[in-house]
């Protein structure tokens, strides 16, 4: 069984590649260097020289207000690109794992989105996701999930340890916005699972136990052996940035625990395992 892994140089690619690795899969892992998945003669050609067996989208631009300022890169590279690897896919018989995000809804929910909710994105980075999410056939999988953190590339855990330990000085982090945050570890080793099962339709994937940006932070403070204090809350308005973010984006895993796999851990136990890590360095 061939693996074609897209956007593997990113938090989530890196850690896919890694699980399949150890289970000594055959892994082809592709970035944006070697792959411009936007570019579609360059993923059919890819994708029917390697003749894969199964693909794992891991690839996204996933900067949200630097989609609100360049709709037309956001859509090439979080929709367009869906629709090219989901024909290279049919044409080889392969089949798709693609992964999107939390941002597809509307944030004006009252308990956690569940599969089966209607997405009604509000910004750029948003709508281009769940273009993405229209692109794929029936028989594919899909993964939403949010909050993604590790210790690769730029994430908020990593930030907020960089702010924890680089001075003294007063913390604003957002408390009106609720969502759930995810190991990027534990992601992939689902992503696999359900690629390898070919598992058809949507799943949302995310560590177990919603939280704010501000309880995050201090949740990372704590676990640091910094002053919890330093950390004040502000609303997402008094923060001001430019592509709205959804109040309420808790993602239900009903799919995942009605077909009976596990759930995945409380997300302070890896939490908790990261900020030590980046600490020791």
């Amino acid at each position: 069984m061939r693996f074609l892994v897209t956007g593997a140089g990113g938090q989530l690619g890196t850690e896919v590649v890694r699980a399949l690795s150890i289970e000594g899969r055959d892994v082809i892992a592709v970035d944006s260097s070697h792959l411009d998945i936007g570019d579609r003669d360059a993923v059919l050609g890819a994708i029917t020289s390697l003749s894969p067996d199964i693909i794992v989208n891991a690839g996204a631009w996933t900067d949200v207000d630097g989609c609100e300022s360049d709709p037309d890169r956001a859509f090439r590279v979080n929709a367009l690109a869906v629709r090219s690897l989901a024909d290279g896919a049919r044409r080889v018989g392969a089949h798709l794992a693609h992964v999107s995000t939390d941002y597809v809804f509307d944030g004006t929910a009252t308990r956690p989105y569940v599969e089966w909710d209607v997405p009604n994105p509000q910004s750029v980075y948003g709508r281009s996701k769940r273009g993405g999410e229209l692109e794929l056939d029936a028989s594919c999988t899909l993964v939403r999930t949010s909050g993604v953190f590790s210790p690769h590339g730029r994430n908020i855990v990593k930030t907020i340890v960089g702010l924890a330990t680089g001075g003294d000085g007063e913390l604003r982090f957002v408390e009106d916005q609720r969502t759930c945050v995810t190991s990027a570890a534990d992601l992939a080793d689902v992503v696999v699972r359900l690629a390898i099962a070919r598992a058809p339709g949507t799943f949302h994937v995310t560590n177990q136990g919603e939280t704010t940006w501000f309880d995050l932070a201090r949740d990372v403070l704590r676990v640091a052996g910094a002053d919890v204090e330093r950390v004040r809350p502000i609303t997402a308005a008094e923060l001001g940035r430019p592509a709205p973010r959804p109040a309420m984006s808790v993602l239900d895993n009903a799919a995942l625990r009605a077909s009976g796999m596990p759930l995945l851990p409380d997300h302070r136990e890896p939490l908790e395992r990261l900020v030590k890590e980046l600490i020791e360095r």
